[in-house]
């Protein structure tokens, strides 16, 4: 690995380490109400918090550095969100102990920069329902270099060994870089040695174990019905929130994920900080990601992936077999 692609992959591991401390004693600490953005989904301090301590560790660290993420700071100064500013300052001092309230929202809004060229890109809590029910959430940052990303880091705070439920403890931060594999250490626990993934070698779409989340609304359940049924499976799905289903992936622990459209919004399109460090943490460790007609994911159209429906990830082996049976069930 070349010094510039280690010195961005070990900044942005701290950066995301210095921020799991902090989501994790948050989501201790609060039972958080949740702020609704104008897409009403749920956004917590912690979000904030972590774009905030992601943003300006990097921007120190790095020479460089621009930021495509997924919150900005202007629903924290509506009247309605007020109260939320005070306790985002306040976890965010824990990392930056000199942090002004002003100088956290300038470290949120980093992150509105344009998605071109080279640039890091932010999910600071993927998975917000997950969290706010104690349960999965991640973590997900990338680096995008001219649309391929070369660098996925994935911090999932209640799975153990990148694969096992596990409340409050030792976490798993997995990490990916073009060409180098997949690896994954604890997140809370030590400096042990890094321990590479590989993802499974299932060859049978009838014996894999799909994944699946706990947001009926975020796919088509009788489209996955309907291709479960075609694929003679009947194993249960394996369900949780976020892009620690990428994790249970590149640990050979499921073996595909699949993310039809809702019918309620055919018109979807993947946010760019959805899949990117989730899709090179699995093709590193030997798998393939692509969108439902298998198309490879384009990050070049801007915060969203455009030009891609859906999502299809699997352990590579039964992919061209799942890509079949979508043709036969999907328009």
């Amino acid at each position: 690995m070349n010094q510039e692609l280690n010195l961005l992959l070990t900044s942005g591991i701290t950066a995301v380490k210095k921020a799991s401390r902090v989501i994790r004693q948050i989501q201790q600490d609060l039972t958080i109400t949740a702020l609704n953005k104008q897409d009403k989904s749920p956004v917590t301090v912690a979000d904030f918090a972590a774009q905030a301590i992601i943003s300006r560790h990097l921007s120190q660290a790095l020479p460089h550095f621009k930021l495509v993420g997924e919150e900005d700071s202007a629903s924290l100064h509506t009247s309605d969100n007020t109260d939320f500013l005070p306790l985002i300052h306040q976890y965010t001092q824990v990392v930056f102990p000199t942090a002004t309230t002003s100088e956290v929202g300038e470290w949120i809004d980093l992150g509105k920069s344009s998605p071109e060229g080279d640039f890091w890109t932010l999910d600071p809590v993927d998975g917000t329902k997950g969290f706010l029910r104690q349960d999965q959430f991640a973590i997900a940052l990338a680096y995008i270099s001219s649309g391929i990303v070369q660098i996925g880091i994935l911090a999932c705070p209640n799975l153990t060994q990148a694969s096992q439920p596990e409340k409050d403890g030792e976490g798993s931060l997995l990490y990916a870089t073009r060409g180098h594999g997949c690896w994954t250490v604890p997140l809370f626990s030590g400096d042990p040695q890094p321990e590479q993934l590989h993802v499974s070698e299932q060859t049978h779409l009838s014996k894999a174990v799909m994944l699946g989340s706990y947001e009926g609304s975020h796919t088509n359940p009788e489209k996955i019905a309907e291709f479960l049924q075609k694929s003679n499976n009947e194993i249960p799905t394996f369900r949780l929130d976020s892009q620690a289903k990428y994790a249970i992936l590149a640990s050979g622990h499921a073996d595909i994920l699949l993310r039809l459209l809702s019918p309620q919004n055919l018109d979807y399109r993947e946010k760019i900080w959805d899949q990117a460090a989730g899709s090179i943490i699995l093709e590193e460790a030997g798998g393939r990601i692509t969108d439902l007609f298998g198309k490879p994911l384009d990050f070049t159209q801007g915060r969203t992936l455009a030009g891609n429906r859906g999502i299809l990830a699997t352990n590579g082996l039964i992919h061209e077999k799942a890509l079949q049976i979508l043709a036969e069930i999907i328009s």
